[in-house]
């Protein structure tokens, strides 16, 4: 299987798009659970970095942009430009995790 060039820029230095495929997406939604907000609101008060919170962002983040490559592979394109990230805290009190991946599906020689 061939890697897609993913990347955020709106093309990719040296060479061409041939084909724009339309847009594509992914998305991921993880909930939070009680011991890692509990841990979280600890270090929030002493202070730190919240390594499972990040760990769990990562990992939205990586679902998100497998999920929108699937799509691109689906359509027939070698490269995703413009790809742009959001991550949005939904539900009540904020206790799920949403990340959004978006791009430009595309075709480079």
């Amino acid at each position: 299987m061939q890697n897609l060039i993913l990347t955020t820029t709106p093309y990719i230095e040296g060479r061409k798009a041939t084909r724009y495929l339309g847009i594509v997406t992914g998305e991921a939604i993880i909930g939070a659970n009680l011991f890692r907000d509990i841990f979280a609101g600890i270090r929030d008060i002493v202070g730190g970095r919240s390594a499972s919170y990040e760990e769990v962002l990562r990992q939205a983040k990586d679902n998100a942009l497998g999920e929108m490559e699937e799509f691109a592979r689906q359509r027939g394109a070698n490269a995703v430009v413009g790809i742009d990230l959001d991550y949005e805290t939904i539900g009540s009190h904020g206790s799920m995790l949403m990340v959004t991946a978006s791009g430009t599906a595309v075709i480079v020689e």
